[in-house]
């Protein structure tokens, strides 16, 4: 009987024990995924970095680079949707290590893709892995932020951001000069991530029950008071933004460093260089809109990130180099802070759908930018590189629609 009792108070501490871990925030977890995101990113981010290299190697145009960043795009922004939705319902805390190995596999075909639909081949198994990887993730940060939710979304989405402008810097030191074969020592990274994500599933899968419990509890509390018909009017206008940020994006990943060429005759090395700068502004910026979203209201925050980049990327096109480095840091910084405060404040319109609103704006994200990219290629093969600077300059102008939000309870 003595057994039995100490059993039961074992359980019961144990029970105890891990209530109190999850319900404050583990940033152990937190840093895990953030961390996988930046080994994940770093590796994405080196499909547009060899761009130069791959144009030169294998004879291709603008409308095809273009077309490179379009299948990557969208086999990383199809999926996601149905991924968070379907996840939803049946949480799978080893996808994500799982939708590593697509992006290992892309990796080591990319480096030895001699034809141009080899390399469309390659590049969307990259895109393959992250459909899979974000909305879980994103799920995983959900689930470790002990309510902080915009701090949780800024970490995971620092290691992305980290991740992304690394990846030129890296190409710029190991790719450029040396050849695309050595594109598959990257695949060390993702290794490195798949043994991370394993460990964190274990985590995930332990914390599932917790999940559905406080899920179930959460979403009456969490409810904005908003009619459906505003909720989805509203989600439209947050669709748009994204929109704008990522069309930009999308001209600055994909073709900055040809406008930097082109316009100023800079080296591929200096033109990566610029690049890495841009995207590290970019991580720096992440990490501002999730907390000071918690702080001050999200709504604040996305009315600062579209609107307020306007005015420096209306000077880039006119600026000196030097002007154009220093203008580019600035609107790395703000429009980053973005993307947190809108998928966030989109989680509280949709209380519940933790991996569905994950999933649709991580993949509307993904898809802007691929069908920005093909677009931009296709109007600079028609035009200029420097028109379509021009004519991106004015897409920030959107945010003004931010005014048309509703006030939700943290907005």
């Amino acid at each position: 009987m003595s057994n039995l009792l100490t059993q039961s108070s074992s359980s019961a501490d144990a029970n105890a024990h891990a209530g109190a871990v999850v319900q404050k925030t583990v940033f152990s977890i937190l840093l895990a995924i953030s961390f996988s995101h930046l080994l994940n990113d770093t590796m994405q981010s080196l499909i547009p970095s060899t761009y130069p290299l791959l144009k030169r190697s294998l004879n291709l145009n603008f409308s095809q680079l273009g077309l490179i960043t379009f299948c990557f795009q969208l086999t990383a922004s199809l999926l996601q949707p149905f991924v968070g939705l379907y996840t939803d319902k049946r949480p799978q805390p080893y996808s994500l290590a799982a939708g590593m190995c697509f992006t290992l596999a892309g990796l080591v075909l990319l480096s030895r893709a001699g034809s141009f639909p080899l390399v469309l081949v390659a590049v969307s198994l990259v895109g393959v892995g992250s459909s899979i990887f974000h909305p879980e993730a994103s799920r995983l940060a959900y689930l470790a932020s002990g309510g902080k939710r915009g701090l949780a979304q800024s970490i995971f989405q620092l290691g992305g951001n980290a991740g992304a402008s690394l990846g030129p810097l890296l190409a710029a030191r190991i790719v450029s000069p040396y050849g695309q074969s050595n594109i598959i020592w990257f695949g060390f990274f993702a290794l490195i991530a798949i043994g991370v994500l394993l460990k964190t599933g274990g985590w995930y899968r332990r914390n599932l029950n917790r999940q559905r419990k406080k899920a179930v509890s959460m979403i009456d509390e969490s409810d904005p008071g908003l009619s459906k018909g505003r909720v989805a009017f509203s989600l439209c206008i947050l669709l748009v933004l994204i929109f704008s940020k990522y069309f930009y994006m999308a001209s600055m990943s994909s073709y900055y460093m040809f406008f930097l060429i082109d316009k100023f005759h800079i080296t591929d090395q200096h033109a990566q260089i610029l690049l890495f700068v841009f995207l590290f502004a970019v991580a720096a910026g992440t990490l501002i809109g999730g907390p000071i979203g918690d702080r001050i209201g999200r709504k604040y925050v996305i009315w600062f990130s579209i609107l307020g980049v306007a005015p420096f990327t209306l000077l880039l096109p006119y600026a000196s180099l030097f002007w154009t480095a220093v203008l580019s840091v600035f609107i790395g910084l703000i429009l980053a802070s973005a993307f947190s405060a809108i998928l966030v404040y989109a989680q509280e319109l949709v209380p519940g759908k933790v991996g569905l609103i994950a999933g649709l704006f991580f993949g509307l994200a993904f898809g802007m930018g691929g069908i920005g990219a093909a677009v931009l290629g296709r109007l600079a093969d028609q035009t200029s590189i420097h028109h379509v600077f021009h004519l991106c300059s004015f897409l920030p102008l959107l945010g003004l629609l931010t005014g048309f939000l509703p006030d939700t309870k943290k907005a």
